[in-house]
Parts: structure tokens; sequence; C-alpha cells
């Protein structure tokens, strides 16, 4: 989805201006060309193949396994300056002053979110409506990646992408959370207090719960106070007592892996 990243960028310099209504245009007409996209792939391909297609598309899981599992082998190699130089491709905080365990958990929060985010939340929409649904979702959360961030520039123009991304992903989150106390049976009860007691303390409704998830199925704390360009963020604490290490990490990134062929298998028994 290069591409529509590419197209929006350019669309933006036409119709950025400082208000919300601006900025629902803006997210509106990025969303209703996906699902053009979309509905166009399924006239020419039939529902299930363009629904494969899709899928294929704008699932990210391999890369985002990859690309932590590079960060944490610089980590384990003890070139922390690499780990930093690679971070941002996951992450949004700043990097540059970051300590060993910060990046550990910087990933391993990623790895979460990101789960949620490109993989279950592709998988929910593509049962419920196909290609459309599929495109339309990779859309918001393009554009909430682009223009949802609380700054001065997208305070108003990114709400409603912001918004929207929250609404599109408040159902995976919460799948997502079952699929994790499913897999991890003899944590259930911790994973059950950190996502109805810690993730409220989090800023986003969705990234709050699955890490809380992810965090207590591993029993270690996530969290805390991030940078973002000069900004302090607090994020609450979130999961277990444990700081993470390495090894935490490498967790996660299987859990990530177990979590989507989890969707993959129910969306498929789903018909």
């Amino acid at each position: 989805m290069a591409w529509f990243g590419n197209v929006m960028g350019r669309l933006e310099k036409l119709t950025y201006r400082d208000s919300r209504t601006a900025g629902a245009v803006h997210t509106a007409a990025g969303v209703l060309a996906a699902i053009a996209v979309g509905r166009a792939t399924t006239r020419i391909l039939g529902r299930h193949l363009a629904t494969t297609m899709a899928v294929a598309v704008c699932v990210a899981g391999r890369m985002l396994a990859d690309e932590a599992t590079t960060i944490i082998d610089a980590v384990d190699d003890g070139d922390l300056d690499t780990a930093r130089g690679r971070l941002p491709a996951l992450v949004g905080r700043d990097p540059s002053d970051l300590s060993q365990e910060e990046i550990v958990r910087a990933v391993i929060e990623s790895v979460a979110e990101n789960t949620n985010d490109a993989v279950l939340a592709s998988i929910f929409w593509a049962s419920i409506g196909g290609a459309p649904a599929v495109f339309a979702h990779r859309a918001i959360n393009t554009l909430d990646a682009m223009i949802g961030h609380r700054n001065q520039r997208y305070q108003n123009y990114g709400w409603a992408a912001a918004r929207l991304d929250d609404i599109a992903n408040y159902l995976p989150a919460r799948l997502g959370a079952l699929g994790v106390a499913a897999l991890n049976p003899g944590r259930t009860r911790n994973i059950y207090r950190s996502v109805t007691e810690d993730a409220p303390k989090h800023p986003s409704p969705n990234g709050g719960v699955i890490e809380a998830a992810v965090g207590a199925a591993l029993d270690v704390r996530l969290g805390g106070i991030n940078k973002y360009g000069g900004r302090l963020e607090n994020r609450g604490t979130l999961g277990g007592v444990r700081t993470p290490n390495t090894s935490d990490a490498r967790n996660a990134i299987r859990l990530s892996i177990q979590l989507g062929a989890l969707a993959a298998g129910l969306a498929a028994l789903r018909g």
C-alpha cells in the first residue's frame, strides 16, 4: 500500500486546512478510494480470490516479525546503535537515547500493537466484508499513521483519521486479547486483570488492550514514559512486574505469529 501513502501525501497538499472538516474530507476520500479498488478487484477476480489477494497484500505479519527479530538480534550482539537506528521502522518514539531495556520494551509494545493493526484487524475485516473491507481498513490505518498525530499541524486535520482508526480496531483488539488468553491459559486471570485495570491508563483505547494482554501473558512490565518529537507521553504501566529482556521479546514475536495463525484458522473455518 505504499502507492496509497504517496497518493494521499500529494492529496494532503491540496486539502490541508487546520480544521476537522478538511481532515474528514481527506480521510473520506482515501477510504472511499480504497473501497472502490476492493470492489473492482472483487468484480475481476471474484470474492474469494480478491479477499485472499487483499489479505496477502495488507497483512504484514512476516515483515513485522523479521524487523523485530533483526532489532533484538542487534541488542543481543551489543550493537545498540544499530538497534536504535532500525527502531523507527516499528515505533514512532524518539530512539536516540533509549537504553537496552527501553529498546526491548519498545519492540514488544510495537509487536503487540502492530499484530492487532496489521494482522488481526485485516483478517477480521476480510471475514466481515471481503476485499473492500480489507482495503478500507488498511487505508484507515495508513491515514492514521500519516496524519493521526497529536501535534499542532494534525490536532484537527488528523482527528477524523485517528477516531476512525480507533473504531476500526476496537473489536479486533479485544478479540486479540481473547486470543492471547487462549494461547496462554495459565495466565488468563493475569491477562483479564491487566486488560480491565491497566489498559484504560493507556492513551490508545486499542493499543492499551493488546499491549496489556501481551505484557500479562509474558509477565513483563510494559508502558511508561515515551518521548515523541520532544513531547512526553505517559502510557501507564501494563502487564506484569518484570523488566522485559530479549528472550521476552522473542516470545512476543512467537506469540504474534501464533495469534496470526489462530485468526487465519478461525477465519477459514468461518468460510
